[in-house]
């Protein structure tokens, strides 16, 4: 189980740790009330963006409580790349991301294509003849992400996420991504 992310860390993942939990905005105390003696339930995400070519890696939350100004990093991260209007990120969504990480059990993140998407821009890609680009698209409530892993072949990505069950999975090898979101579970 040398892979599994929800194991019991070394020291210095604590300290790494330590170190994004103060980037945030949280601070030792919260560590020592949510974490004692361990970091488990600690989650973190480490994103690329493709067209903004911004990387992220950050905690996002710790047990049962999420980190807000980590929430609000990830929004200005996952921004329409258009515009750039800032959207909310639904925090399963991140889960989602997570989740799909820990499933396949692989180090390094996600490069993302596209997040959040304002209605404007979804239309104009929609009608610009978008292949794929649903009319009420969950990427504008900020419920829907395209990404691809380096190294993980997209057939392993999109499996893994139709095993979680956790909401849509789209496929596009053509355009090189898979599209995950918190709606009902469906695949494409």
């Amino acid at each position: 189980m040398a892979n599994d992310p929800l194991r019991i860390p070394g020291r210095r993942r604590l300290l790494s740790l330590s170190r994004h939990l103060v980037v945030a905005g949280i601070g030792a105390p919260l560590i020592a009330r949510a974490m004692p003696g361990t970091p488990d339930g600690v989650r973190s995400l480490s994103l690329d963006h493709t067209h903004t070519r911004e990387r992220i890696e950050l905690v996002y939350a710790v047990g049962g409580r999420y980190i807000d100004p980590a929430l609000d990093r990830m929004n200005r991260f996952l921004r329409d790349h258009y515009s750039g209007d800032v959207g909310l990120i639904d925090p399963q969504l991140l889960d989602l991301l997570f989740r799909l990480h820990a499933t396949l059990g692989v180090q390094g993140g996600y490069q993302v294509i596209s997040g959040y998407r304002s209605p404007a821009t979804n239309e104009r890609l929609r009608t610009k003849g978008g292949q794929g680009v649903a009319r009420h698209s969950l990427h504008m409530e900020g419920r829907a992400i395209d990404v691809r892993m380096p190294g993980v072949p997209l057939q392993d990505l999109r499996d893994a996420a139709l095993s979680l069950k956790l909401g849509g999975v789209g496929f596009y090898p053509r355009e090189q991504f898979v599209h995950v979101d918190t709606g009902r579970v469906r695949s494409w």
